[in-house]
């Protein structure tokens, strides 16, 4: 059995994790999804009303495992890595919103 890297940052990570996300529907899904934990996170400050805290991660976690599962056909990096996976999520949520990262990478 191959032992798994141990990743020391955050920086060393994030290429490991855009090579997990490689299939455009699955950057799509996570783009979605963060968007959408991104708003209800907002509503939430702007409301106070805990419904909008409480669907956080099934919005997030949701559409991203429906991308990894039905088309990128991988286990999500969060199973092993959670806090690098969430950091990395948020950040290329704004890559691809800058377009510093492509919804369909070129493989």
């Amino acid at each position: 059995m191959m032992e798994q890297k141990t990743y020391k940052s955050l920086k060393e990570f994030y290429p490991f994790y855009l090579t997990e996300h490689q299939d455009g529907t699955c950057r799509i899904l996570h783009f979605i999804g963060t968007g959408l934990v991104l708003l209800s996170f907002l509503i939430f400050l702007l409301t106070f009303n805990f419904w909008f805290l409480g669907i956080i991660p099934f919005l997030g976690y949701g559409f991203a495992w429906v991308g990894h599962f039905f088309f990128e056909q991988n286990k999500p990096a969060t199973f092993q890595y959670p806090g690098y996976s969430l950091a990395s999520d948020f950040i290329m949520f704004w890559d691809l919103l800058r377009g510093k990262e492509a919804f369909y990478p070129r493989k």
